[in-house]
């Protein structure tokens, strides 16, 4: 399936591993010209190179800039002042017990998983609506809408994140740019292995088995009973990214596994 992104010029935050280098390489594979960012020019490198490689009739490019501070928002916008497609995916998760969250932890992850996206939104949008096409998709996670209770300060952006999205599709009406959240569920990024191996490394649970375990006890209300896989997130997201899926506009897409228990 042509999902009519070739050259589309796609940034895609933290996207050095996990979901958003998921999200690129499905995106390069559809022929998009992606942006990779991370905090550390040596790991943006290795990926731009690894994309190259694999989609040599791509053209992918370098962004090493920490985007929740405005020196490095600075550089990127500088850098690339347009873009198509802005996914908004860098962000940070951490299990904390309630108590223990201090108003430093609380406006950390502000800062991070909300006021940088918005930030991004904000300079991109109005070229998008200039050129009467783009996207900006938030990736957001069931904790937006069903909050465990294990990471309280990480659930409170990721529900910033699906109101924030719907205030700017607001912005977009009648045109052909379209604004949307996508919730995955819990999948198997590098975070999460090394959250499920801290969990584990002292139990007497064969390794194999963790997956199972984790999901059976800790996620028991999802009807794959597996991590998701970042693939299977990016290849969602590159169609909703695509001019193909110019009927989403303001929509919160679950990918959760059957976790969320609600029709809505």
């Amino acid at each position: 399936m042509d999902l009519h992104l070739t050259h589309k010029l796609a940034l895609i935050t933290g996207s050095t591993k996990g979901i958003g280098k998921a999200i690129a390489i499905q995106m390069a594979q559809e022929g998009s010209d992606v942006i990779i960012n991370g905090r550390k020019q040596e790991d943006v490198d290795k990926v731009v190179a690894e994309i190259k490689t694999k989609f040599p009739d791509t053209n992918p490019q370098a962004a090493a800039a920490d985007i929740s501070k405005e020196a490095g928002r600075k550089k990127l916008f500088n850098d690339f002042p347009k873009v198509d497609i802005l996914v908004n995916n860098m962000g940070i998760f951490q299990p904390m017990e309630y108590w223990d969250i201090d108003d430093d932890i609380w406006e950390k992850f502000f800062k991070v998983n909300v006021l940088s996206g918005n930030a991004l939104a904000k300079f991109y949008l109005p070229k998008m609506l200039a050129d009467d096409f783009g996207r900006i998709i938030f990736i957001a996670s069931e904790e937006a809408v069903m909050p465990s209770g294990e990471m309280p300060q990480y659930s409170m952006t990721k529900s910033m994140n699906l109101s924030l999205a719907k205030s700017l599709s607001k912005l977009t009406v009648a045109t052909h740019v379209t604004v949307n959240t996508v919730m995955p569920g819990s999948t198997l990024t590098e975070g999460v292995q090394d959250m499920i191996d801290k969990m584990y490394k002292d139990s007497d649970i064969p390794k194999d088995q963790w997956e199972a375990d984790f999901m059976k006890n800790h996620r028991s209300r999802s009807q794959i009973q597996r991590l998701i896989r970042p693939e299977e997130i990016g290849r969602f997201v590159a169609f909703v990214a695509s001019p193909d899926a110019s009927s989403f506009s303001g929509e919160a897409l679950r990918l959760d596994g059957g976790l969320v228990p609600t029709i809505f």
